[in-house]
This record gives C-alpha cells, sequence and structure tokens, in this order.
C-alpha cells in the first residue's frame, strides 16, 4: 500500500509532452481573452515559437513578426509550416530548420485564434494535462477503492458523476499525449476533460455535468452520459481538411471510446475504450473513431484469440486481397478494402463514393473486384454483413507483415500498466 500512497504524491510527474502542449494552448487562450489582433498575435507566437510567424486574414490584413518581435517586411522566407484558413488567408511558420517537436500544436492554435479575428465564433474549450500516476491509478482494477476515489478527487472529477474514457493512438512517429491534446482543441466537449499518456496511447477522461447515476453497468441505464465519439469525427475530420504537417498526422490517429461508467469503474470504461481502438482505422474521420457503445454485439468479436481470427477463412482471403498484388498493381488492395468498409457501412454506393472523395463509378469497379475475387453479392443484406463481419476480424487479427507493425495497445494491460 504504501506504493499506491506514493502514486499519490507524484503531482510533479506530469507528462512533459502533454503538459507543454496544453501551456500552449493556454499561451493562445490568454490571448484570446485579452483583445486579440494581428500584430498581437503575430508577434506572440513568434515569440512562443522561436521563429518568424505569419498571417494572412480573409479581408486582407497581414501581419509578420520574427522571433524578437520586429516586424518582418517583404515576402515570407522558408515556410516550415503552415494551416490555410477558409474561404481564403493562412497562417504560417518560418523556420530556419525541420519543424519543432509542437509547431504543428502552435500552428493549429494560432489558426483557431485568427478565426476569431475573422469573425468566426470559437467552440473550443481548453482540455488539461494530469498526472499519468493519478490516472493510471483511477483506470487500474487492483487499488483499493478509497484510493481510486481519492486520485478522482485530485483529478478534480466528481467521485459520484459518470464519466467515458478515450483511447488515442497516433502513428509512429507522434506523440499520442500531443495528437489527443491537439484532437481536443478542436472541439468543446462540456463538462470536465483531463488528458495522460499512458502507455503507448492517450487516456482522455471525459466527465459531463450531470447525468445518469455514477455506478451503472454498460447498457443498463440509456442516455447515462453522451458519447464524444460524434464531436471526435467532426474535429478530426477539420484536421484532415488542414494543409500541411496537421494533416499529415492527423491522417494516423485512432481513438477507441468506452461506455459510460462511474469513476470508480472507470477501468470498465478504459478496457472497452481500449477494445474499440482495435476497430479504428487510421483514415476517414467515420473508421478513425469506433465508439464501444456503438459496435453492439460485435465488440465480442475482440474476445476471440488473434490465431482463430487469423485462420478463418473470409479473414484469410481478405488478407490476401489486401496483402497481395493483383495483375501487377501492388497496393490495389488497400484500396478495395477501403471501398468495401465504406459501402457495407453506409449501405450506399453514391454515400461510399462521397466518404471516399471518389467517383461513383471508381467504387462500383472496386466493389465489382471484390465481388470478383471472393464471390460475394454485396448488394445481398447477408453477404455484406458476413463482408462487414469479416473486415472487423480482419483488423482484429492486425497481421504485422501487411499492416506495418502494430502499436503497443494490442497486447492488452501490459503496454498501459493497468492490467
Amino acid at each position: 500500500m504504501a506504493a499506491v500512497k506514493g502514486l499519490l504524491l507524484r503531482l510533479s510527474a506530469l507528462d512533459a509532452d502533454a503538459a507543454t502542449a496544453v501551456r500552449v494552448i493556454a499561451h493562445f487562450e490568454a490571448l484570446l481573452g485579452g483583445g486579440l489582433d494581428p500584430v498581437s498575435l503575430t508577434r506572440s507566437t513568434a515569440g512562443l515559437a522561436g521563429c518568424a510567424a505569419g498571417l494572412e486574414l480573409p479581408d486582407g490584413r497581414v501581419a509578420r513578426f520574427g522571433s524578437a518581435g520586429t516586424a518582418l517586411p517583404g515576402v515570407p522566407g522558408h515556410v516550415s509550416g503552415r494551416v490555410e484558413l477558409e474561404p481564403a488567408g493562412r497562417v504560417w511558420l518560418e523556420r530556419a530548420g525541420a519543424p519543432g517537436p509542437f509547431d504543428e500544436l502552435v500552428l493549429e492554435w494560432m489558426a483557431i485564434a485568427a478565426r476569431v479575428l475573422a469573425g468566426r465564433p470559437r467552440r473550443t474549450r481548453l482540455p488539461s494535462a494530469a498526472d499519468p500516476a493519478l490516472v493510471e491509478l483511477v483506470l487500474s482494477g487492483r487499488e483499493d477503492a478509497s484510493d481510486r476515489a481519492r486520485a478522482v478527487r485530485l483529478l478534480g472529477l466528481d467521485p459520484e458523476a459518470p464519466l467515458r474514457v478515450a483511447a488515442v493512438a497516433g502513428g509512429p512517429a507522434t506523440d499520442a499525449g500531443v495528437e489527443a491534446v491537439a484532437l481536443l482543441g478542436r472541439v468543446s466537449l462540456p463538462g470536465t476533460v483531463r488528458v495522460a499518456r499512458v502507455g503507448s496511447v492517450a487516456a482522455v477522461l471525459v466527465q459531463h455535468s450531470g447525468g445518469s447515476p455514477a455506478g451503472c453497468a454498460d447498457g443498463d441505464v440509456p442516455g447515462r452520459g453522451v458519447s464524444p465519439a460524434a464531436e471526435l469525427r467532426v474535429a478530426l475530420g477539420e484536421r484532415l481538411r488542414d494543409r500541411g504537417p496537421v494533416r499529415r498526422t492527423a491522417h494516423a490517429i485512432r481513438v477507441g471510446v468506452g461506455g459510460g461508467a462511474g469513476p470508480l469503474d472507470a477501468r470498465v470504461s478504459w478496457a472497452q475504450a481500449r477494445s474499440a481502438l482495435r476497430f479504428a482505422v487510421a483514415g476517414t474521420p467515420e473508421e478513425a473513431v469506433a465508439d464501444h457503445d456503438e459496435l453492439g454485439p460485435v465488440a465480442l468479436l475482440a474476445d476471440i484469440p488473434v490465431e482463430r481470427l487469423r485462420a478463418q477463412a473470409d479473414v484469410r482471403r481478405l488478407n490476401g486481397l489486401e496483402c497481395g498484388e493483383r495483375d501487377g498493381r501492388p497496393g490495389r488492395g488497400s484500396d478495395l478494402l477501403d471501398a468495401l468498409a465504406a459501402f457495407c457501412r453506409t449501405g450506399s454506393l453514391r454515400q461510399a463514393a462521397t466518404e471516399l472523395h471518389l467517383h461513383h463509378s471508381s467504387v462500383a469497379a472496386r466493389l465489382a473486384r471484390v465481388e470478383q475475387e471472393l464471390g460475394w453479392r454485396l448488394r445481398d443484406p447477408q453477404d455484406r454483413f458476413r463482408a462487414q463481419l469479416a473486415l472487423h476480424a480482419l483488423r482484429l487479427a492486425d497481421d504485422s507483415e501487411c499492416r506495418g507493425g502494430g502499436d503497443g495497445y494490442g497486447d492488452g494491460g501490459a503496454a498501459d500498466g493497468t492490467g
């Protein structure tokens, strides 16, 4: 028990990357609350980033400053990163070398502030970095209820109100904690939000004010706290529409959302979030954010051993379609599976084409190829259901030879330290 008590005293052991990310956001929050203007925004951003920064608003106003606060004339130098504004304008950084580790986050929040200057309403809320030791304690199933309750209070959460836990994973070259903070900066989730990196993923605790009674088992009480999945899909969609490094890292983000639970049973929501994350596929927001409640009975597939999933005939054929080369066209299999997944989810050729940003004839050709290779008739509801189950099983099987390896979450609790 002494070790458990010691965890509660490690309030200074904040995740360094997540804490720095929150300080970046706090910088812009202060600007937004203090009479923002283009000059102060650009000068302050240049000082924060330690390099020249520039701003061009849709109405034509332009500002450009060096890191020392000196106005810079002329055209920008080497632009190391930028975010476009809509319907016109942009913000940018001019760093001589490679972009800094937090340049992406600085640009995102500079763009948010610029949109306020352009008259667009702000709908962001500051997420808070939390002590990873406290978060791990709340998510653990091994510690006493009294220790978990104290950790909940130290995190600023209500011990009586239900919460949900989300698991956020980024690409191999990104930090999950920073990606989670950047994603949450795009959405206004009501209530209290806490973020900490736990193993290779980020844990996000979301507690709405009010809601259903705490301690309810998943599925017992409808509406026991609204899932943030829809808002997270909107936020991810916004990031995917940006240009430059913001968009590149957004393409690797995956999110799993757990069901509602009482704070003392947060481990249940955390387990569901990690299970849902296994169903998430980086790409479109609809595929990249998986909600355990939306999965329903399909979530039971996660209980099947990976070896059995890989051995199933439909899964083996889909895996061969993804990994193999057809007619001398490498990589074609991934396009086929993307079209199959979109069609199975929407049930509409045109909706699938819209989601994939393709012409419907291109999607139709890819689906015809899937039918030819696997012998399915995708207009048949039974075959379509069979295909969707096989897709889910293929994702859970996570064939590392074709997908480039896992991300550390697929081994249960080993990666996160919570068991």
